[in-house]
């Protein structure tokens, strides 16, 4: 094509027809730069194309990452709601460990006392993401805004609080391991029993705030579902 171009300028010059020669180069050169943006054009589309189908498949997997999260968080919440009744019961009702109620505390205590859990994120969508820098690419600066409040924010500090949840269950359960295998013994006496009570409520304490951070979680969790759905 190219050679094709150039035998018609050789053949304008060497008739003499600058004229029409120099209008031809101007109509080859329009030629030209319409090729190049209609390349240029068909270029763009694909790209949106693909960034726009990326953008649906990371909301697809953020999608489903984050209704795994609710239910985890559900869970943890299930699991930490007889504890937090326990508590309130054993330390409002039963003020002292004596024959007439030890059975009761001791069904207590061993509710108190079942395995903990405490939530970790499914983040490997939103990692992916950060890590090639596509977030920055998505169109929708909104959900995307909101994705990363929730992982480097909300998330991030669920975690921190986690571990602390963590650590102090760790020591209630290690400090009281015995009474957790064998149960309340009838001769506990007060003073044990107000210690019991006191590195109960430190580990209750924090757990009750974890659980407020939890459901505040979740509904942020479900702003975002409704933004993607």
């Amino acid at each position: 094509m190219i050679k094709f171009f150039r035998k018609i300028r050789q053949n304008l010059l060497s008739e003499g027809k600058t004229g029409k020669y120099l209008k031809y180069a101007i109509g080859e050169i329009v030629l030209v730069v319409i090729g190049i943006l209609i390349a240029l054009s068909i270029n763009n589309w694909n790209l949106n194309r693909k960034q726009n189908y990326a953008e649906k498949e990371f909301l697809q997997g953020i999608k489903t990452d984050l209704k795994k999260d609710k239910e985890y968080i559900d869970l943890v919440i299930q699991l930490q709601e007889p504890k937090l009744d326990v508590f309130d019961l054993l330390n409002s009702e039963f003020p002292k460990f004596d024959n007439e109620n030890v059975t009761a505390i001791d069904s207590l205590f061993k509710i108190y006392f079942t395995s903990q859990r405490t939530f970790y994120p499914i983040s490997g969508s939103f990692q992916s993401a950060i890590a090639g820098n596509e977030i920055n690419s998505y169109k929708d600066k909104d959900i995307t805004g909101s994705l990363i409040k929730l992982y480097n924010t909300t998330y991030a500090r669920l975690i921190d609080n986690g571990k602390i949840s963590d650590v102090r269950w760790d020591y209630l359960s290690r400090r009281y391991n015995h009474e957790r295998r064998v149960g309340i013994q009838e001769n506990m006496s007060d003073s044990q029993h107000s210690e019991l009570l006191d590195n109960m409520y430190h580990h209750f304490v924090h757990m009750r705030w974890y659980q407020n951070q939890l459901t505040d979680a979740k509904r942020e969790i479900d702003k975002i579902l409704e933004k993607i759905e």
